[in-house]
């Protein structure tokens, strides 16, 4: 980050004002975006028209290599989707017709409840017949009145009984509206008699779906039979049942419109079909278009600035987000230089009130006991088991005092670290052994995710169980019956990580800068001293390590403690 500062500085002075002191005159990050974004914009200007110049002149060349190319892969693409549209429409009368279905489709009026039901899921289905081996239709649902028509003469019925599946090419018949058919052949499996099921389909299903598969780059897209009757419409051609005056042969070919321009035909043959999908596209590279330098160098010229404004845009942000946060980690560091001063100032304040009201409480408890004594000696007299029942809670204020008192000197006193080689999940474990009694008590779980190839590290055993057994009582006391409490480690960039989370009440976020400050406590009166976390505090970085919280509100809190493998302090030692 110094490099990159000590550039930005030097280019925009000003907004840098006052580097050091930017608590009282913060850095105006909006001028050091705006001026990081035009001096990157300016320096991106001359590979754009780089780019530009040599799209220009490769473009034709790739162009001329790839044209053909992409004009088979489009055209293989349309004949398989046709086919594939084909393929689904046949599956559904193949599907009707099944083997045992004869006698239930020519009784009754099942072929009409039948169609209804074809016709709302697919509503191009013009009419549905059923014929029987003898080529009479014994069962029709339509709008003709087509039952007991004679089809055995019919080329249609010969070839469907033949090869068992017939799709017609594209006609008018009794409408006078384009629709083709699908005639599937069956045999009853208890006359051994075969019989046809004949659906017809309205053309305008070819003509949407071509329209739908038809892309920018072609010029003009169309079905045509292999008799060379237009099935779906040309917009160069003609209509569709029109004859096909232009003589295009299967594959790939060159040919010149009637207006002069170059032109790609491309014919495949659609499978089991009759018909074959033409695809025609004018030559880009010869269009009249693509003379025009201008328009199509501004093109790309554009498409290359809007690009290198939204890259630039986003480097920019990008690096003012890493300078503001570089800002705020640094006033964070103070902030915190600022509150361990103020824990270390506290802690020394703490051990003088310590050691001033021991000694008053040391007179208290000598006379309280001295009475005690005399009460027992005494005869009975009225208000006697009151006056006893006094001196009782008298002691019992003197040892919560003395309690008070010795945590403060704990707090304040810098006792000597006994470093020892420790295994972090086995200090767990025991502390752990320790609650167990208090968290069966109260039907608060325990969930360890410890991982198991941890490194011993140097620290004091003893001050760990002290951290963890207060950290983990807090957890306790967060929660009511039936909580949880998971403690995970993990080793993280060289050191060893311990998580200690509750699902507990939360902490509110008003109250989280204060939690390790001593005497501050959300307890209950006479349920807490406040220095539970404070003492916590404190040793951890008397053992080189850190310790933050993170806490939401009716979801829990999670105190994560870093503690170094090898301490600092004792190899300065």
């Amino acid at each position: 980050m110094k490099p990159l500062s000590a550039f930005i500085h030097k280019i925009v002075p000003y907004a840098f004002k006052d580097v050091d002191n930017f608590e009282l005159h913060p850095r105006s990050y909006s001028q050091v975006r705006l001026l990081l974004f035009f001096i990157m914009i300016a320096i991106s200007i001359g590979p754009v028209l780089t780019t530009a110049g040599l799209g220009y002149y490769n473009y034709k060349e790739l162009l001329q290599k790839e044209e053909r190319g992409q004009l088979e892969s489009r055209l293989v693409g349309s004949s398989r989707s046709i086919a594939a549209l084909i393929d689904s429409l046949k599956s559904i009368v193949i599907f009707v017709a099944s083997k045992n279905r004869y006698v239930e489709l020519t009784t009754d009026n099942n072929l009409e409840l039948l169609f209804d039901r074809i016709k709302r899921q697919y509503e191009f289905f013009a009419d549905i017949g059923v014929i029987d081996q003898d080529g009479i239709q014994q069962s029709y649902w339509g709008p003709y009145d087509l039952k007991g028509a004679d089809y055995s003469k019919e080329e249609w019925f010969k070839e469907v009984i033949a090869r068992g599946v017939y799709i017609s090419r594209v006609y008018s018949g009794y409408r006078l509206v384009p629709h083709f058919a699908i005639a599937v052949a069956n045999q009853n499996p208890v006359t051994k008699k075969h019989w046809v099921l004949r659906a017809t389909i309205d053309a305008v299903t070819l003509q949407r779906f071509v329209n739908t598969i038809k892309t920018n780059a072609s010029d003009d897209l169309f079905l045509v039979d292999d008799e060379g009757y237009l099935q779906t419409t040309s917009e160069n051609f003609g209509q569709n049942l029109s004859q096909l005056v232009e003589d295009i042969k299967p594959g790939i070919q060159q040919g010149i419109s009637a207006g002069g321009e170059n032109l790609f035909y491309g014919m495949d043959k659609i499978k089991d079909t009759p018909w074959s999908v033409v695809l025609v596209e004018k030559r880009y590279i010869h269009h009249e278009e693509w003379t025009t330098f201008r328009s199509k160098l501004l093109v790309i010229v554009v498409a290359c600035l809007v690009l290198n404004l939204l890259i630039v845009y986003g480097l920019v942000t990008m690096l003012t987000n890493l300078i503001r946060k570089a800002d705020e980690l640094q006033v964070s560091m103070l902030q915190e230089a600022e509150h361990t001063d103020k824990l270390a100032s506290i802690g020394r304040l703490a051990a003088g009130v310590g050691h001033e009201i021991n000694n008053p409480l040391a007179i208290i408890n000598q006379k309280t006991g001295l009475a005690e004594d005399l009460m027992l000696l005494s005869p009975d007299f009225e208000h006697k088991e009151t006056i006893s029942g006094c001196l009782k809670v008298i002691d019992q204020s003197v040892d919560r005092c003395k309690a008070i008192t010795h945590r403060l000197l704990g707090f304040a006193r810098r006792s000597n670290v006994q470093y020892e080689n420790v295994q972090v999940n086995e200090v767990i474990k025991e502390v752990m052994q320790f609650l167990e009694n208090s968290m069966l008590h109260s039907r608060i779980r325990l969930e360890l995710k410890l991982q198991e190839d941890l490194p011993p590290i140097l620290s004091d055993h003893l001050q760990l169980q002290q951290i963890f057994l207060n950290i983990t009582n807090n957890a306790i006391d967060s929660m009511s019956k039936e909580g949880l409490v998971t403690i995970m480690t993990h080793l993280v960039a060289g050191e060893v990580r311990v998580v200690i989370q509750d699902n507990g009440s939360g902490i509110p976020t008003d109250i989280l800068p204060h939690i390790f400050e001593p005497f501050f406590t959300t307890k209950e009166t006479g349920k807490g001293t406040g220095l539970g976390l404070s003492i916590t505090y404190g040793l951890v970085k008397k053992l080189g390590g850190d310790i933050t919280v993170r806490s939401h509100v009716g979801q829990g809190t999670a105190f994560t403690i870093t503690l170094p493998i090898k301490s600092e302090d004792h190899d300065q030692n």
